[in-house]
């Protein structure tokens, strides 16, 4: 009798325990400092209920803020600075539930505070970018860096960020984003439109490259036999701004060429913008060469060139585009590939002892195929939209130029034309 009423009791409590879940939390740790923005991560197991765990939740000073059916939670609560007590529980479908207690210190913000570019700004390239960074980590900011389209561009070690970031023209999803070193990072977006950057009057410029060309394979050479040429800038007689390049082209050799090449990025250029890190050029697609062309006799001009050049990473890329006047009478564009000129079907209509405006856009597609877009002359724009694939050239070649060159006519007439307001923009 005594056996048996001491094993009754024990039966009568296995039968009427109720069933039990555990809770393992993976964030954030017990103890820890966080900042106001806390990620909760937990999964749910039960030994005991076949039916399984049916919902885990979040209490923080015994208020219930999120809870979610299932067996894991993977949310983030914003909590006040100061000390929080919060349970992460779970709830089994036999009515048992257990919990995990967790003990935070919530401290300031971590983030990123961005002064330029505002967000949402039409900037110009190179854009500047003035951030400072803080965290609530003990050990503080390890780096803060820039990305563009998803591509880290820029970064360097500390909490503040002073940089001038290239980048291509339209529309650019940057972020300036910090790590700390605790393994934290935050980041704040800034959305940015990038304006086309224009290097202005190019003609004034000292920069050009000389060359003669001779026919019939038209190589470049520097002492040309039956060729000759000048350039002289700051001509005012002759003049929209009151400050003219002449460019004047004479001879013996019939049909020979003058070509005067500035370059206007990355290797050799006198403009400030060397692109030593490669991160301008390669980000270009947009570009347009416009000016004002005099021309003293249009019996005698033969060709009047205009190029847009581009090389990287062993791309060749040249949009030649020339008025062949006393030729087939249009405009003509150069074909890379095959080292030939192709009309382009618009005719090239110059005004003889006048100023021409004329204006050239190209554009560089995504896998570097060359698009002529449009020509405008004298206020008319006519349309091309013709394609033409890329050249090969050395890899070490980087940078973009522009030229303009005189062709000599049948028998290398002397012909003299004024170049006033070069304007290359690109974007």
């Amino acid at each position: 009798m005594k056996l048996r009423s001491l094993v009754t009791p024990v039966l009568a409590l296995v039968v009427s325990a109720p069933a039990f879940a555990t809770v393992v939390v993976s964030k954030p740790l017990n103890g820890s400092t966080v900042a106001p923005t806390v990620p909760f991560v937990a999964t749910a197991t039960t030994t005991t209920c076949s039916k399984g765990v049916a919902a885990v939740g979040v209490y923080v000073d015994n208020q219930l803020l999120y809870q979610i059916n299932g067996t894991q939670i993977n949310t983030s609560l914003t909590l006040s600075s100061g000390k929080h007590d919060a349970v992460v529980q779970a709830w089994d479908n036999c009515g048992g539930s257990t919990s995990t207690a967790l003990s935070l210190a919530v401290s300031a913000a971590s983030g990123v505070a961005v002064s330029a570019p505002a967000a949402g700004a039409t900037v110009s390239s190179p854009v500047t970018y003035s951030a400072t960074a803080t965290t609530t980590c003990a050990t503080g900011i390890a780096k803060i860096g820039v990305y563009v389209n998803n591509v880290l561009t820029y970064s360097v070690a500390g909490a503040t960020l002073s940089a001038q970031i290239p980048m291509g023209g339209g529309a650019q999803n940057t972020v300036v984003q910090e790590w700390d070193n605790c393994g934290g990072a935050s980041t704040t977006s800034v959305p940015v439109t990038v304006a086309g950057t224009t290097i202005k009057n190019l003609h004034a410029n000292g920069n050009w490259n000389q060359w003669g060309e001779l026919p019939p394979i038209y190589g470049i050479c520097t002492s040309c036999s039956g060729l000759t040429w000048s350039m002289l800038a700051h001509q005012t007689a002759v003049a929209l701004s009151g400050n003219s390049t002449q460019f004047t082209i004479g001879g013996t050799a019939p049909y020979s060429d003058v070509l005067w090449s500035n370059p206007v990025l990355g290797q050799g250029n006198t403009q400030g913008l060397n692109d030593p890190g490669h991160t301008l050029v390669a980000t270009l697609h947009n570009f347009t060469l416009a000016q004002d062309i005099y021309v003293t006799n249009l019996a005698v001009t033969q060709d009047i060139e205009l190029d847009i050049n581009m090389y990287e990473n062993g791309v060749g890329m040249e949009w030649g585009t020339q008025c062949d006047h006393l030729a087939d009478g249009d405009w003509d564009l150069w074909d890379n590939v095959n080292g030939t000129w192709f009309s382009s079907g618009v005719p090239c209509n110059l005004n003889n002892k006048a100023w021409n405006h004329i204006v050239v856009q190209v554009q560089r597609e995504s896998n570097n195929d060359l698009l002529y877009q449009t020509i405008t002359v004298n206020g008319v724009t006519y349309t091309i939209n013709k394609t033409v694939p890329p050249f090969s050239v050395p890899t070490g070649w980087w940078g973009m130029t522009v030229n303009y060159q005189l062709d000599g006519n049948y028998n290398m007439a002397s012909n003299t034309t004024y170049v006033d307001n070069m304007n290359f923009t690109y974007w």
